[in-house]
């Protein structure tokens, strides 16, 4: 029988998204938008209300990486650049409270603005990139703060670090990290949460990039990262899209 932290966590992912009452999809393009559990486990839609759009599958992997960085004790704090409307971060802080872990801070990345222009000059692969006009994207630090809050998740273990990556990242290079979730989407954005946090990562700790597969311009900035930085270890896909690995000790 399942313990009492365990059912909070599967409610938790259950919650964040939404498949307890099934919202539609606002998914540009979308001609069937109601909602379908299929579609939602792989995270393939834009939900109404969901607070995720990550999907069960990769919530999952999210939870067993934080538990395996508790059980492991891997130190560092816990990170999300790109965060939409707070369901990833809202798992790890509810996934630290039910291990009763009060030192690790989880740290809510984003522009709160939506995605910004591609610069083609300097970042070809972002070329033609039309997310930024996406209004869906683009949560305010508010509603996100709202949303912590309705969870009873909204405290001092959760830090809000509003701006660009290439303006915010720079200020947190200071600290340790035993979790990585990049979800920028863009080769810009990648590569900015890469660069500035990754040295930061504690060896055995974990990078997860959501859009790895759907994304080629964030795929491609990950293979640049990894191949100027010798990194070899070794990528597992979670879904269609997710991945993730260890950084080795």
């Amino acid at each position: 029988m399942a313990d009492a932290r365990s059912l909070y966590i599967d409610l938790l992912i259950r919650c964040v998204s939404n498949t307890i009452y099934g919202d539609p999809s606002t998914e540009p393009g979308r001609i069937d938008r109601s909602y379908q559990f299929a579609i939602r486990n792989e995270g393939r839609d834009w939900p109404a209300v969901a607070h995720s759009m990550a999907g069960l599958k990769r919530l999952n992997n999210l939870r067993e990486l934080t538990e395996t960085i508790l059980k492991e004790k891997i130190p560092g704090d816990l990170i999300e650049t790109g965060v939409w409307r707070g369901g990833s971060c809202i798992l790890m802080r509810g996934i630290l409270s039910a291990y009763g872990d009060t030192d690790r801070t989880v740290i809510v990345a984003d522009s709160f603005e939506g995605l910004p222009p591609p610069d083609a000059k300097r970042y070809p692969a972002d070329k033609g990139d039309r997310l930024y006009t996406f209004g869906q994207l683009a949560i305010g630090v508010d509603t996100v703060k709202a949303n912590f809050s309705a969870y009873g998740l909204l405290d001092h273990q959760v830090q809000f670090l509003k701006g660009w990556f290439c303006n915010s990242l720079p200020t947190v290079r200071d600290r340790q990290f035993a979790l990585l979730r990049l979800d920028g989407d863009m080769y810009a954005s990648t590569m900015d949460a890469l660069t500035n946090l990754y040295d930061r990562l504690s060896p055995g700790g974990f990078i997860i990039v959501d859009d790895y597969g759907a994304i080629p311009a964030c795929k491609q900035a990950v293979e640049d990262f990894r191949a100027a930085n010798g990194i070899d270890a070794p990528i597992t896909m979670v879904d269609w899209t997710g991945a993730w690995w260890r950084k080795p000790a």
